[in-house]
């Protein structure tokens, strides 16, 4: 389920950096979806009108999918480095024990 949901997350986001490039910025970004360069499909306000409505749908799946994604490895915890993992008890070497001592007759 979590693999699915992080592809799907990986196309929204791709679809929204693609969807903000094509946006006409204020100052002279790149503005590629401007409406000369679509011909006579759109007029320049319905192509503003649909880029940022599809911006604001993207970013609320981008923002949900993040969120599904959080929630959904909460639990999965496990330790994946040796700094994660507690200290091992700390043993103290073992004393050498001295040699039985002989008996002599």
């Amino acid at each position: 389920m979590a693999t699915i949901l992080l592809i799907l997350h990986l196309f929204v986001t791709l679809a929204l950096i693609a969807v903000v490039l094509l946006q006409r910025s204020e100052g002279g970004g790149l503005g590629i979806g401007s409406s000369q360069g679509m011909g006579a499909f759109m007029t320049g306000r319905g192509t503003a009108n649909l880029l940022t409505r599809t911006t604001a749908v993207l970013g609320t799946l981008f923002f949900l999918l993040a969120l599904a994604l959080a929630l959904l490895g909460r639990g999965t915890v496990q330790p994946r480095s040796i700094l994660d993992a507690p200290p091992p008890a700390a043993t103290a070497p073992a004393a050498p024990q001295p040699a039985p001592a002989v008996p002599t007759n």
